[in-house]
């Protein structure tokens, strides 16, 4: 497994298009991997590729990709990437090999992380329609999503001290779960997006309808359960719109930041 980190350059044309749509987005990542095929499915119990936009404080746009072989970005670099001078890296992205730190995950270790997904539930109308995915709109419930999936994907979101808490249990003044009181969680970067999707050869794509999701950043801190499970995690990403930026964690060191 790798991780890579590509600076984007969002002054080119070619950077605006693709931040633009995360269809567009997902085909150039894709593109970075010669020896996968458009139709090649990931096994479902094996690792994929995984992508992330980070939007800095600096106001600075990082790509972000797990995978399971060393991408070549050149045609990114290309569209939409740095001199080799300011990045830093000469081709222009960095990899790293990201195996020694999943192998080395051991349960009770702590970890800030941080996590843009896509946090939906099925709900249904009517008693006689089918159920519907829908989008998770408030914090509150954006936060429940997570810490319900948070034990099957193999750690937990580590609790405030009490003396850092601004109401009892947990709670809104209206007597609702705050999760952001109790736990060490932010949400962050809510992003309402909607795009065209397109299949069939790049030449001449067929307009398959529109797609409009949601998503939002996490960031917290976490303590490691079950390190096979968040070994799994890291590599198969969490939840939906995978092909759209979204279900990759990523960890660093408690005190870090970025």
């Amino acid at each position: 497994m790798f991780l890579t980190r590509f600076r984007v350059n969002t002054a080119r044309p070619g950077a605006r298009r693709l931040l633009s749509s995360p269809q567009v987005l997902h085909a150039a990542v894709m593109s970075s991997f010669p020896s996968l095929l458009p139709t090649d499915t990931p096994p479902p119990d094996g690792p994929r590729v995984l992508w992330r936009l980070d939007h800095t404080a600096r106001a600075e746009v990082m790509l972000y990709v797990v995978s399971p072989d060393p991408p070549d970005m050149t045609h990114l670099v290309e569209q939409a990437g740095w001199p080799a001078a300011a990045t830093g890296s000469a081709p222009g992205w960095e990899s790293r090999p990201y195996s020694p730190l999943l192998d080395r995950l051991t349960a009770g270790e702590q970890w800030a992380f941080r996590l843009t997904a896509n946090p939906v539930h099925q709900i249904r109308r009517k008693a006689d329609e089918p159920t519907k995915r829908t989008a998770h709109l408030t914090p509150v419930h954006q936060m429940g999503w997570l810490l319900k999936r948070q034990e099957q994907c193999g750690f937990r979101v580590l609790e405030k001290p009490d003396d850092r808490r601004l109401l009892p249990s947990g709670t809104t003044h209206t007597g609702q779960p705050h999760h952001g009181d109790r736990y060490e969680l932010t949400v962050h970067d809510k992003r309402a997006l909607s795009f065209d999707k397109f299949r069939g050869p790049a030449k001449t794509p067929a307009r398959k309808g529109a797609v409009s999701l949601v998503t939002v950043t996490f960031d917290g801190r976490l303590e490691v359960t079950d390190p096979e499970l968040l070994r799994r995690t890291l590599r198969q990403g969490i939840g939906k719109a995978k092909a759209y930026g979204c279900g990759l964690l990523t960890l660093a060191p408690l005190g870090t930041t970025g």
